[in-house]
């Protein structure tokens, strides 16, 4: 008797992979059912979003939110954000709203390049393979114009290319190291197909060339990838005004005291790494929510921004502020690359509808809108931490989520939002008070939320 073929996962079908998942769950039905709940009811659309990535079974989905009245570079814009922590959208939108009558938030975009990298090991003369380099050069650049015809058309293209020695930390280890601009696109593929061929090209360029020995003529292409780390593809984001035009933002708190302690939070975030981080994860949280509605990558962005941050040596913070001649100045400096077109932004629908809801802006629009997004949140927290302390309005927000996690119901949830108007939220105040309304509401028969008098 023959023996029975196992089918790779990869091969089942849709239906088939969701029931072999489910089977690991105790309530396999159950479960199988609510995966499929979450199914597009387009079957069409359905399959846009199968396509997206590998062995999809269902979809997760994360809030869509919108900050209104966003005002930068005189201009005002709806951001859409897509993010599931709480309090994000509303203190984005505390901080456009702050800064709307005091000019709002300023942008400009300080380089475009991005770099991209061929490391290859090569044992020979070092003197011999820097002095054909010019050759090598313009090989590399002649020989790629089918690649980079239609983005130089588009006002992009190969940049420069640098051979660079890494042997101190490898023998035989070099890299071309390529930068380029791609313009509306974020250009991963571009960039890539540019440094495959490089790779086929540096190796053709030393075997033909009669200048290198045979025992040189052997070149080991090790990878040929672009690179996240973009430092010379930076916005820079701003706030400003007159201290005195801050206001009271807390009852008995001065604008000048304001200041001055908001200005020492951001020293503590730029020479203690343990706060630095948590500081940065706050201008991340605007974002990556931008980045995410929009269909870009917002690893990419995330983990270039942080490895900028310690450029220096020391991981440490990316805003800096500035309080001179009364007046109150606070800005960011982030490297990110972002397109507006290609790959997700024209397949997802959404993503599609984000970049026309802001207008449709070019790539380095776009790249300040996320940047001074990132500084209203980071804004927001900040303030926050210097008054009121994060948690009080957190929480808030935080709290139809553990009203839902106790599983309440509307009336309980109606109850639940005018009681902490007054009262602070914690999981624990907010069992106490479910267990207390209930239990006075069987007491008294009330029937609607506000006839149930609650005392904790």
């Amino acid at each position: 008797m023959s023996e029975k073929k196992t089918i790779g996962f990869s091969k089942l079908s849709k239906i088939e992979k969701l029931k072999t998942v489910a089977e690991k769950f105790a309530d396999s039905q159950a479960v199988e059912a609510e995966f499929v709940s979450y199914w597009h009811a387009d079957p069409n659309k359905q399959k846009v979003f199968d396509e997206f990535s590998e062995n999809t079974i269902t979809n997760f989905y994360f809030p869509y939110g919108v900050v209104p009245n966003f005002m930068l570079n005189g201009r005002e814009f709806m951001i859409p954000m897509v993010i599931e922590e709480s309090s994000v959208v509303a203190a984005a939108s505390k901080s456009a709203k702050f800064w709307a009558d005091k000019g709002g938030f300023r942008a400009e975009v300080i380089s475009t390049e991005k770099i991209g990298q061929v490391h290859f090991i090569w044992e020979g003369d070092k003197n011999k393979l820097f002095n054909a380099f010019p050759s090598l050069k313009n090989e590399l650049i002649s020989q790629t114009k089918h690649i980079t015809a239609n983005m130089e058309k588009r006002g992009g293209g190969i940049l420069d290319i640098e051979l660079v020695d890494m042997t101190e930390f490898e023998p035989g280890y070099y890299q071309l190291k390529a930068s380029f601009e791609t313009c509306d696109s974020m250009g991963a593929n571009f960039i890539n197909s540019c440094l495959e061929d490089f790779g086929s090209i540096l190796k053709d360029f030393i075997q033909e060339n009669p200048g290198f020995t045979e025992s040189e003529k052997q070149v080991t292409v090790i990878m040929a990838i672009l690179s996240n780390y973009t430092p010379r593809c930076l916005v820079k984001t701003w706030v400003e005004c007159d201290i005195q035009d801050l206001g009271q933002v807390e009852e008995g708190m001065t604008p000048e005291v304001f200041a001055e302690k908001f200005a020492k939070a951001v020293k503590v975030a730029q020479v203690d790494t343990f706060r630095a981080t948590t500081h940065n994860k706050g201008i991340y949280n605007g974002i990556d929510a931008i980045v995410l509605a929009t269909g870009n990558d917002f690893r990419a962005v995330e983990a270039c921004g942080h490895a900028y941050a310690a450029r220096n040596g020391k991981y440490s913070s990316l805003s800096e502020i500035e309080l001179k001649d009364g007046k109150f100045k606070y800005r960011i400096t982030v490297p990110m690359a972002m397109g507006v077109v290609g790959g997700l932004t024209a397949l997802h629908p959404l993503a599609k509808r984000s970049i026309e809801l802001l207008g449709n802006p070019s790539a380095s629009e776009l790249m300040m809108i996320a940047a001074a997004v990132g500084l209203a949140n980071n804004f927001g927290a900040l303030k926050s931490l210097t008054t009121t302390g994060i948690q009080k309005g957190h929480m808030k927000m935080h709290l139809l989520n553990i009203l839902n996690h106790f599983e309440a119901s509307e009336q309980e949830k109606e109850a639940a939002v005018e009681y902490f108007k007054t009262h602070k939220v914690s999981f624990n105040s907010v069992r106490s008070f479910l267990i207390a309304y209930r239990e006075e509401l069987i007491k008294t028969g009330a029937k609607k939320a506000h006839e149930v008098k609650v005392n904790i």
